[in-house]
């Protein structure tokens, strides 16, 4: 416990030119991360034996990503968040090439319909997990250097376009419509946040609707997700299966829960446990008390990031700080939405706690961009 204690306040601490860092925000993360451990342990241990013989074999591997990520989150804490504004351009270019990695064969692999995936020496990454960080850190710091031109078809809303709308592309192809969407929402956000005119903005939300429509148009499968949104008693035992086995868990759980371990979904039923569908057995083994203050802590990590972005020392910062946690609660709201039926499913993992190394990494490594940012908030002003 001691030397815990030694490491959290080793990485809060403060270095010339830099005060304190939040340390409610890297609470609030480190209790996610340890409760996501334990949950995914739990719900995986049925599935992970089926599968490998060995009940560990997913909460093993998570051990292995979750270092990772806490190595990156740890090392970008104590980096200057401004030495990212010199790379922007290579963030793009490099952005892109990752995109374009899940289409050479010999390297690119398959989920389901998704080809979003590469497999590296033995190991599998997802690409687009990354872009989310390596395209935000691009935006910030272009929006920054345009903030008095964005107002400028030419010079602001044209290009901002045009390169959202290359990584657009490369990901329908994909396809990967909800990490897109999940892309797509924080750079409207930041690009309103960096000074963007609401029009500009509706215009080209306008314009993605539509880019949608047409997609679904030759994917109807896509269209599948929204008629069970709407009746997913349509095709209980086919194409709503996931979520009507979702809903019977989280009904299950009922105030209080099965227990630790209890979960019946978790034995076969509820397809991608380990993934998207984590939150429903959490629902069922923990209860609405448990899964509620859960989301409660979401939505308290966005709050932190919203303080550091009011009081960052420049538009950068700010930029950074407000896309960082729009990703994160976007994303949860987007897995639990679609586990409750309160949104299409989109199959994106849900923030700290899904299987996935890619997924873990990236988060921790934004989290610690969004600590350093607030070591440099306004002096006398407590985040």
């Amino acid at each position: 416990m001691a030397t815990l204690k030694q490491a959290i306040n080793k990485l809060l601490e403060p270095k010339g030119g830099e005060h304190e860092s939040d340390k409610n925000l890297v609470v609030a993360v480190g209790v996610i991360v340890v409760f996501g451990l334990i949950m995914l342990s739990s719900a995986t241990s049925a599935v992970a034996y089926a599968k490998f013989g060995n009940s560990y074999y997913y909460f093993a591997n998570q051990l292995f990503g979750l270092a990772l990520g806490i190595f990156a989150g740890y090392s970008f804490s104590r980096l200057d968040y401004h030495i990212w504004r010199k790379y922007a351009f290579a963030f793009l270019i490099f952005s892109i090439i990752l995109l374009l990695l899940v289409f050479i064969p010999g390297l690119s692999a398959t989920w389901g319909r998704s080809r979003s995936w590469i497999n590296i020496f033995g190991f599998s990454l997802q690409p687009s997990e990354f872009v989310k960080l390596f395209y935000l850190l691009y935006l910030a710091a272009w929006l920054e250097s345009r903030e008095k031109k964005l107002s400028d078809l030419h010079q602001g809303t044209g290009p901002f376009a045009v390169v959202l709308g290359v990584i657009a592309f490369l990901m329908i192809l994909q396809p990967d419509v909800g990490t897109l969407s999940i892309i797509a929402l924080i750079s409207l956000i930041v690009y309103f946040v960096g000074g963007g005119k609401i029009f500009h903005i509706f215009v080209i939300a306008i314009i993605g609707v539509l880019a949608f429509a047409i997609m679904v148009h030759y994917k109807p499968y896509q269209m599948d997700r929204f008629r069970c949104l709407v009746d997913p008693s349509f095709s209980r035992n086919d194409i709503c299966y996931q979520v009507n086995q979702s809903l019977i868990a989280v009904g299950s759980g009922g105030i209080f829960g099965r227990g630790l371990g209890e979960s019946r979904q978790k034995f076969m039923y509820l397809p991608e446990v380990m993934g998207d569908s984590i939150f429903p057995i959490i629902a069922e083994e923990t209860g609405l008390i448990i899964s509620g203050l859960l989301v409660i802590l979401y939505v308290y990590i966005f709050y932190r990031g919203y303080l550091i972005a009011k009081y960052a020392p420049d538009m950068f910062g700010r930029i950074l700080a407000i896309g960082i946690v729009s990703w994160i609660v976007i994303q949860a709201i987007f897995n639990i939405g679609g586990m409750v039926n309160f949104l299409p499913m989109t199959g994106v993992p849900l923030p700290f706690i899904s299987y996935g190394g890619s997924a873990i990494m990236s988060s921790l490594a934004a989290i610690g961009i969004l600590i350093n940012i607030s070591k440099h908030t306004k002096i006398g002003i407590r985040c």
